[in-house]
């Protein structure tokens, strides 16, 4: 669809590194920790999602695709997303935000899996865009308020595709 949103182009607004550690929060079915994980081939991508039925169809994808770089964890990132503090160089926020109720709590947690000079990508719907009308809208000034009130860095503002905004935030150690 023309003017929709392509991962594997988005990504590359990161300075990415084979060898990275990420985790995709609210990863559903795999339509960006796929491409993410194929990025980085020598590092290790955690799938983290609350709901069984996309993680289920996600390790169908891994098997017939023969990706092994991806651990699959079963959580809810509002309350805590299993993965170990200060462990992880990117953590992505796709389509994720505006399904949240503490937008808040989860850059918190995106912060505190972060390593020290870590990034976190958002990115998310824009409002009165023609494909969502039904969604609650989360909007990126908003976002960037609670970023900077927990010392999160907007790095980098884009326009992603026609439908959507995005931020890369860095987490600063100072």
């Amino acid at each position: 669809m023309e003017g929709f949103l392509s991962p594997s182009e988005v990504l590359k607004n990161l300075e990415l590194r084979k060898d990275m550690v990420a985790a995709d929060f609210g990863c559903g079915s795999g339509g960006w920790v796929i491409p993410l994980a194929k990025e980085l081939a020598k590092g290790r991508v955690y799938a983290i999602d609350i709901l069984e039925e996309p993680l289920s169809a996600l390790r169908a994808k891994l098997k017939a695709e023969k990706i092994s770089n991806i651990e699959i964890v079963r959580a809810d990132v509002e309350s805590g997303s299993k993965i170990q503090d200060n462990s992880c160089d990117l953590v992505l926020m796709t389509n994720l935000l505006f399904q949240v109720e503490d937008i808040k709590r989860v850059l918190e947690e995106g912060k505190r899996v972060l390593k020290g000079e870590g990034k976190i990508l958002a990115v998310d719907w824009k409002k009165d865009n023609p494909l969502t009308p039904e969604i609650e809208f989360v909007s990126i000034e908003e976002v960037k308020k609670k970023a900077q009130g927990i010392s999160l860095k907007i790095e980098k503002e884009f326009t992603p595709g026609l439908y959507h905004w995005g931020l890369i935030l860095r987490k600063s150690q100072y």
